[in-house]
């Protein structure tokens, strides 16, 4: 009999949870189709492309908004169990509160490492398909920028000329060894500047000890500087943000592949945050069901489902800009990266074991 109820319960709630993935799917390809048709709107491309790449992109964005589906899927089922009365049934085949939210917690927790282990890799390749194509139809080819094991290059369009950047990998404000082309629209060298070091904190980047050399009609004109400042459109931040984008890195990907990322230039502390945002991420979701748990089993007495569907939304709210507080004062050093992660964890954790505790005595 228990094995029957159980199968009962985890039948429901998995069926709960798939309504709420593919209603979350179907507003994510509306408003998602919109933005592809819009990029696309100046190509000769049909509408087939936007819509592949809309299903392309939509499952990586249902995994970010995971913990808050979760949520609201334990909600709608807790209520739906409470209202139909099917609560009181299950408490008298021996079926308490705990037990009942115990079972789906336990659920969602192994639901989060199936998510890690399977879809997430899939997801990544996704994306890393999306983005590949979307960068063939880039208008913006004048800035370019790349870094390899080379180094770090920068194309940009200066007025009628073009500039080539070349510097050695560094991963705070000072490049080092620097060397700047900049030529004609027919791609012949103008100038070519030679620089050990230089700034880029903001956009006025300050070359030290440069070597200028001037080409004109074949004669290299030299001249030597202490200092020298340069425009650009890139500085250090926007740089190496191109280097805080996971997206296109499952959880697998940088669980093996640690100490090779490293070497290409990816920052440690955001490596860090990113593996503990993924190892969080099942933790996570059992604390969801927690919530959802005490705002709906606090009594078996049928309610009013547009109070507990407005509070839901204020916690989703709160939840939501509670974990962005967290990344937040870690990127600003607050605190660790790495415990930025934790944090909401930890202090959603801590509250919900008090509620837990009140409504396996209703």
């Amino acid at each position: 009999m228990n094995k029957i109820i159980l199968n009962y319960i985890l039948k429901g709630y998995l069926k709960t949870l798939l309504k709420a993935f593919l209603i979350c799917y179907c507003f994510g390809l509306i408003l998602n189709l919109f933005e592809e048709v819009e990029f696309f709107k100046n190509t000769e491309e049909k509408v087939f492309l936007p819509l592949l790449l809309t299903f392309v992109f939509v499952p990586n964005l249902i995994l970010k908004l995971l913990p808050f589906i979760i949520f609201i899927s334990s909600l709608w089922y807790f209520l739906d169990l409470k209202n139909k009365t099917e609560l009181l049934s299950l408490k008298v085949f021996g079926y308490s509160n705990f037990k009942i939210f115990i079972t789906l917690a336990i659920t969602s927790f192994m639901l989060g490492w199936l998510v890690l282990l399977i879809l997430n890799p899939i997801s990544s390749n996704l994306v890393k398909f999306y983005e590949k194509t979307k960068a063939e139809y880039s208008r913006d080819l004048d800035h370019l920028v790349f870094i390899n094991e080379n180094g770090l290059w920068i194309k940009e369009r200066i007025g009628n000329d073009h500039r080539i950047i070349s510097a050695d990998k560094s991963r705070n404000v000072n490049l080092k060894n620097i060397i700047v082309y900049i030529m004609d629209d027919n791609f012949k060298i103008k100038e070519k500047i030679y620089s050990k070091s230089a700034n880029i904190e903001n956009n006025q980047w300050v070359l030290s000890d440069v070597v200028i050399d001037k080409f004109n009609k074949g004669i290299n004109d030299r001249v030597e500087r202490e200092n020298l400042i340069i425009n650009s459109k890139f500085t250090h931040e926007n740089i190496f943000d191109l280097y805080k984008n996971f997206d296109t890195m499952s959880f697998l990907d940088l669980s093996v592949n640690y100490n090779i990322l490293r070497d290409k230039g990816y920052s440690k502390d955001h490596l860090n945050q990113q593996l503990n945002s993924f190892l969080s991420l099942p933790f996570f979701l059992f604390i969801m069901t927690s919530l959802a748990a005490i705002l709906s089993m606090g009594t078996l007495k049928k309610s009013n489902n547009f109070h507990h569907i407005l509070a839901g939304i204020v916690v989703t709210i709160l939840v939501y800009y509670f974990k962005d507080l967290s990344i937040a004062l870690g990127q600003t050093d607050r605190i660790p990266l790495a415990a930025a992660s934790w944090m909401p964890v930890i202090a959603l954790g801590l509250l919900s074991s008090v509620g837990i505790l009140q409504i396996n005595e209703k």
